[in-house]
């Protein structure tokens, strides 16, 4: 029987910032051959570019436009309800720190002073795990405005490189 990791690798900081970069870097390749392609037509076309043309380099500049609305779009849904979880966390480890302080400053014996120490230290070590889920909530917030750019600029690349 396997067990599925504890972790999905989706939900690690850097497998997300490596496939962040990863397709920056295939959109990069792909934006590179789309302006080759169609500086090179604007140039063959000179001062009178044919039907196809005019309506190629016309998409060029609505394509633009487009994926750049729908990237602060998906950005704009992630980061409200990313803010609301973040939020909400943060209150929650504020309120459980200073609970366990006033735990701890209540104390009355060593032993007691010892273990409410222990809960303090577990609770800002929860508060720092949940710190660092940041740079995943970043990089989520980064992939998906990243996507409508790449998905067009591999798509016009693909699309140019038949004609």
């Amino acid at each position: 029987m396997t067990r599925k990791p504890r972790h999905p690798v989706a939900t690690m900081p850097l497998a997300l910032w490596n496939d962040i970069a990863l397709r920056t870097g295939e959109m990069m390749v792909a934006s590179a051959q789309v302006i080759a392609h169609r500086t090179g037509r604007m140039a063959a076309a000179g001062h009178s570019p044919s039907l196809r043309d005019r309506r190629e380099f016309t998409r060029m500049g609505l394509e633009k436009v487009e994926a750049a609305g729908e990237s602060l779009w998906a950005m704009g849904q992630h980061l409200t309800a990313m803010n609301m979880q973040l939020a909400m966390k943060a209150w929650q480890d504020m309120v459980a720190a200073g609970t366990a302080w006033m735990s701890l400053a209540g104390s009355r014996s060593l032993p007691q002073a010892m273990r409410r120490h222990g809960e303090l230290a577990r609770t800002v070590s929860a508060s720092a795990k949940s710190a660092s889920r940041l740079s995943d909530a970043t990089a989520r917030v980064a992939r998906q405005g990243l996507k409508p750019i790449h998905s067009r600029a591999t798509a016009n690349a693909k699309r140019l490189r038949k004609l």
